[in-house]
């Protein structure tokens, strides 16, 4: 399996973990020429980005440790880009990384870090 099923693969799962916590899908891989959001989702009344990071080991580190300052600008700035698109203003927002674990022959294992930056 490609990186690229891989990732969808990854999205998919955390969509429904996070559906089954009582959020709702608003869209999904949002981009813009800056960037692209893999979910934005509603906690409430909260706008939530999130960033999905999939990984089969551990070995390159945490896959939370791969949204990197660089990558927080670029999503918080297609987050603005979303947020003007629809004349969202004045909105609660919240940006989420759920990291999803998938190795082969084991449990899948995600975890939810809300206002991870």
């Amino acid at each position: 399996m490609g990186n690229t099923a891989f990732g969808r693969m990854g999205e998919d799962r955390a969509c429904l973990y996070l559906e089954e916590k009582g959020m709702t899908l608003v869209t999904r891989n949002f981009r813009c020429k800056h960037g692209e959001i893999d979910l934005i989702m509603k906690d409430g009344s909260v706008f939530v980005f999130i960033e999905v990071k999939t990984r089969r080991s551990r070995l390159y580190g945490e896959p939370i440790e791969a949204v990197t300052v660089y990558k927080q600008r670029h999503i918080r700035y297609t987050a603005e880009v979303f947020l003007l698109a629809r004349h969202l203003h004045d909105v609660r927002i919240r940006f989420d990384v759920v990291e999803v674990m998938m190795a082969p022959g084991r449990a899948v294992r995600l975890r939810h870090t809300r206002n991870a930056f």
